[in-house]
């Protein structure tokens, strides 16, 4: 299958699709509208989907398995708001503040593109690794934390951090994504089949009530996306590639199978708009949410849904030679 058919393979997918929809419904002023209770409902399915499957996963998956790769991506998930702070500062000319809290978005990653990329490999197909929900959960917080300790470190003061710490671990995203993991490992796989029929196979079709409201919530940040600049439009598609690229070929270096690489790649390249932005929005007020937000969600989070999959997934053919 060679990358042109890769790309129509999943721009055809319902999800990648029903993004597009909820583009098209904003950009003609549809009334159609997300209730926000369904909204919350969606993402804390998927969240917990996510970690009882990953959890179940890893009680049946040896330390010696694990222990690589999850130091690999802590560490690769900590060093990235490092170099993004520095590119944005030094050579965008942003704030100290912006720069930061982009770096923070970037440095964190984005459970959603996480299972769209499930969704895409299973779709060709292409097995992983099925403890890699564990990799979401230590990549999500250590990006956050670098970012807040540059901050600290060039203002002087950032925030409360009992007021940072307690929003960023007792948020949803990450509450939902350890406590799975945790549920999952302590039932084992006996115990999460008798969940399975609910959060199995109902959950390609959640995904895809979920990217049609992210499609819409897209759509109306699109004025922004000519008040961020060339500078952050261009660094919202190239450092993805970049972080991508690099992911994949510590993956392969940790001893993940091909799927797992790419996995890893896709989580170095996607940006947070959940748990980033709480936490931004505590620490670094002064930050403004038209960059981050935009680079995070309009620019990054459809690049990596539409073309970044099949591209990350030519890159992880060659990085492994297959």
């Amino acid at each position: 299958m060679n990358f042109l058919e890769l790309i129509r393979l999943n721009l055809l997918s319902p999800m990648a699709l029903a993004f597009l929809l909820g583009i098209v419904a904003t950009l003609v002023r549809s009334d159609l509208h997300f209730p926000d209770a369904l909204y919350t409902a969606l993402s804390i399915y998927l969240l917990l989907a996510i970690g009882l499957k990953g959890g179940a996963e890893l009680s049946a998956t040896p330390i010696a398995q694990l222990w690589a790769p999850i130091l690999v991506a802590l560490l690769f998930g900590a060093a990235i708001p490092v170099w993004c702070y520095a590119i944005l500062h030094k050579l965008g000319k942003f704030s100290v503040a912006d720069s930061a809290a982009i770096a923070a978005h970037y440095g964190s990653v984005s459970a959603v593109t996480f299972s769209a990329s499930l969704t895409f490999l299973e779709s060709i197909p292409m097995p992983y690794e099925g403890f890699v929900p564990a990799l979401v959960a230590v990549m999500e917080i250590p990006g956050i934390i670098v970012a807040l300790v540059i901050a600290r470190m060039r203002l002087g003061q950032v925030g409360s951090w009992r007021s940072v710490l307690h929003e960023v671990l007792t948020g949803k995203s990450i509450l939902l994504l350890f406590g799975g993991l945790v549920i999952g490992a302590a039932a084992g796989k006996e115990g999460f089949a008798q969940v399975a029929p609910l959060f199995v196979d109902p959950f390609k079709g959640a995904l895809t009530f979920f990217l049609l409201e992210m499609g819409m919530v897209a759509a109306r940040q699109f004025r922004d996306v000519a008040k961020a600049g060339r500078f952050l439009i261009g660094f919202g598609i190239v450092i993805p590639i970049l972080h991508g690229i690099i992911g994949i070929v510590l993956g392969n270096l940790a001893g993940l199978s091909p799927g797992g690489g790419m996995i890893l790649g896709v989580l170095a390249a996607s940006a947070s708009y959940i748990a980033a932005p709480a936490a931004v929005r505590i620490a670094l007020p002064q930050a403004n949410p038209g960059y981050y937000l935009t680079a995070a969600l309009v620019i990054t989070f459809p690049f990596n849904l539409t073309l970044g999959l099949p591209l990350y997934f030519a890159i992880t053919r060659a990085v492994y030679g297959i």
